[in-house]
């Protein structure tokens, strides 16, 4: 640990000292607020709640209930870690729980106030979420987009096989995320943002929605202390909004050059955007068109492709589990030679496999944090008083005993034969949310993730490169806004069997 690192770690103890014996919980009317560790306890386990909080977390609730409360400085805090509560908050009390609390990085360059993300679910959330239903996630939408995809698994598929003639490992991490920021990009300017031969272009893109990732996600002390927010101690401000106005850079290009071309066809997000700009009284101009754009890059790339590498890395931890996911998509695709969206629905255990990974490793730990908006929410007998920040621990839901048999191991097969999905209806499996914010990419994201794995079990066999045993993987994570790999997948395709 570096001495800047040191410093920050002791300022944040003091000002968690300071606020811990000069703050406490209030509850009016006498009601009941839900329990939590005492002031001291969540001190010694603070450190560790920063590294990986949705673990030190579970453990918390574990103690004191899937309705816990904790108070860090100005910031009273309810973690939510169990369906039957997650359903309270996410469908019962929805109306009243629907605003979201940025952080402090978020705020940089405004983008919480133009956000789809972030604003109230109001007038102009609904008009933003309309567009974005209707010129990109609608089922007609997505069905005209479907070529586009199948053509960017198809370039997946040709650096595969690549690698597999010179018995070359695949980074799946690297592979799925140019394939997912490459169908992102042309539903969104009609164009490729980085290939599999441009190591340069990938690593920027790659490098800027991870970091931007990380530090939105990560706790920061000018959301438990408001008032040293204008130090920025972490940095993270200041580098949220560099990251942030390097992609609206690259989305002003693509602005201008749609201006000035004589035709655009309106086959893409941009020319329909653009198209409701130039209407009289508009509610949408550049800036606003480049924050929604943000939202979209950047929810849409990173998840689909951090899920397809989980699932990859427990399928290789379980050889006959990938024996049988394998046989099933070769025999419904057959000699076809090419995995479609409509092969889907014909393939249960791909279904179930990627079901099983989303409940072990979603996307998003937390889902974005809510703020109660009245004094008057009730989760079952707890008070959740007036601006409490709510985070639901989806990861705890996904783990929790009461819920799952055998939780932490991957077995697919619990899915096989039930009706649970991830569209927000069953909430033991909310890895998109649920209730009217649950993410309207979802779609979109479901359809990525079942073509490029499909197509990349059912296109060649894989073995870890050097000798690896599966025993020995490395499976930690690399905590953010979105759950990583701390190590990136490195696995070597082989011509499959006929």
């Amino acid at each position: 640990m570096d001495i800047v690192a040191i410093v920050l770690s002791l300022l944040f103890i003091f000002f968690l000292f300071f606020f811990f014996y000069t703050t406490g919980k209030s509850c009016p009317g006498g009601a009941k607020n839900p329990p939590g560790p005492s002031k001291l306890s969540l001190l010694r386990n603070i450190l560790q709640t920063v590294e990986k909080p949705h673990r030190s977390l579970a453990d918390l609730s574990r103690i004191y209930g899937s309705v816990m409360s904790f108070k860090l400085g100005c910031l009273t805090t309810v973690v939510i870690s169990s369906p039957e509560t997650a359903k309270e908050v996410l469908k019962t009390h929805d109306h009243v729980l629907s605003y979201r609390v940025s952080s402090d990085p978020v705020r940089a360059a405004g983008h919480h106030e133009l956000s789809l993300l972030w604003i109230p679910p109001l007038a102009r959330w609904r008009f933003l979420r309309k567009i974005t239903r209707n010129q990109l996630f609608s089922t007609q939408r997505l069905e005209a987009t479907s070529a586009i995809r199948t053509r960017k698994v198809q370039e997946l598929m040709n650096f595969v096989n690549k690698c597999c003639e010179r018995r070359e490992a695949v980074n799946i991490s690297r592979a799925s995320f140019i394939t997912s920021l490459n169908i992102i990009s042309n539903a969104l300017f009609s164009t490729n943002l980085a290939n599999f031969d441009d190591s340069k272009t990938f690593h920027d893109f790659q490098n800027v929605v991870i970091r931007m990732m990380e530090i939105s996600g990560k706790p920061n002390l000018a959301d438990f202390f408001p008032f040293l927010g204008f130090l920025d101690l972490q940095g993270a401000r200041k580098e949220a909004r560099l990251l942030m106005h390097k992609l609206f850079r690259v989305f002003q290009g693509f602005i201008d050059t749609k201006r000035s071309s004589t035709s655009r066809n309106n086959n893409d997000m941009l020319d329909s955007l653009l198209d409701i700009a130039h209407k009289k009284e508009s509610e949408l101009d550049d800036n606003n068109i480049k924050h929604l754009l943000l939202d979209l890059f950047l929810a849409g790339v990173d998840t689909s492709s951090s899920a397809v590498e989980w699932a990859m890395a427990e399928l290789l931890r379980n050889p006959k589990m990938i024996v049988k996911v394998q046989e099933e998509i070769r025999q419904v695709i057959g000699l076809k030679g090419t995995v479609q969206d409509l092969d889907i629905v014909k393939l249960p255990y791909l279904q179930a496999v990627v079901k099983e990974s989303l409940r072990l490793h979603p996307p998003a730990p937390f889902l974005v944090p809510r703020k109660s908006e009245s004094d008057d929410v009730q989760i079952f007998e707890f008070l959740i008083p007036k601006n409490t920040q709510v985070l639901v621990n989806v990861w705890a839901i996904g783990r929790d005993p009461n819920v799952w048999k055998n939780p932490t191991q991957f077995e697919p097969e619990r899915f096989l034969g039930r009706g649970i999905d991830v569209k927000g209806n069953h909430f033991e499996l909310i890895p998109f949310g649920a209730g009217r914010r649950i993410c309207p990419g979802m779609p979109l994201a479901f359809r990525i993730m079942h073509l490029v794995l499909a197509s990349l079990l059912y296109g060649f066999d894989w073995e870890y490169q050097n000798g690896v045993v599966p025993e020995n993987v490395d499976m930690n994570e690399a905590f953010g806004a979105t759950l990583h790999k701390a190590e990136p997948l490195c696995i070597v395709p082989i011509k499959k069997r006929v």
